[in-house]
């Protein structure tokens, strides 16, 4: 099954990569990769103490990682497994900010690195869920705080859960509202694609 999955896919590849040369850069077979995410603003007694990001991936991706982790085939992640995958298939993210883009009132806040890595499968899909340690503190004026998620390379493409998209926990010291909207000011793939952005405005209560 595995090498079935792994001659299909070279398939796939091959063929995008021959639209590509003769077609143009616009028909390139992109994404490889979807990924479902959902976003918990994790809050604390001073305002916005993280960023806990869920993705949830595509069948395909699910099935190729556990073949290649899933080292006893139980059909779950054991630890040592989830220590396999954060090595081969996480890590390497932390070059690309973990497609999270994050700004504080406006101003860039770099992502270099997460913590609290996790990877499970639940009836063979794959999800990934880490925190982006953020802290914000709160004012009476509101602060906002954006979070936009795209891979730049357009290999992978996130996309916001229909359900439940954004989870607001803890602390209740602050006055929380969030919105979903498209992010205008930036595109990528050639300019041809404006990502979703999550937008955050908190204060401490009156």
């Amino acid at each position: 099954m595995h090498f079935f999955i792994r001659i299909v896919m070279t398939i796939i590849v091959a063929l995008a990569a021959g639209v590509f040369w003769n077609s143009g850069p616009g028909a390139f077979a992109h994404p490889h990769v979807f990924i479902e995410e959902r976003v918990k603003f994790e809050f604390d007694t001073k305002g916005l103490a993280g960023i806990r990001m869920i993705w949830t991936f595509d069948d395909m991706f699910s099935t190729m990682v556990a073949e290649d982790f899933d080292k006893n085939k139980n059909k779950a992640l054991e630890p040592e497994e989830v220590a396999d995958v954060k090595k081969g298939m996480f890590d390497n993210l932390v070059h690309y900010g973990y497609y999270a883009f994050v700004k504080i009132d406006a101003k860039p806040f770099e992502v270099k690195y997460v913590s609290d890595f996790k990877a499970r499968l639940n009836k063979g899909i794959l999800t990934y869920e880490f925190l982006i340690p953020c802290h914000v503190t709160a004012a009476s004026q509101p602060k906002v705080v954006t979070l936009t998620s795209y891979d730049p390379d357009y290999y992978c493409a996130l996309f916001f859960a229909e359900d439940t998209p954004t989870i607001i926990s803890g602390d209740t010291a602050v006055e929380v509202s969030a919105t979903i909207r498209k992010d205008m000011e930036t595109s990528y793939y050639f300019g041809m694609v404006n990502p979703w952005q999550q937008r955050v405005s908190f204060r401490l209560k009156q």
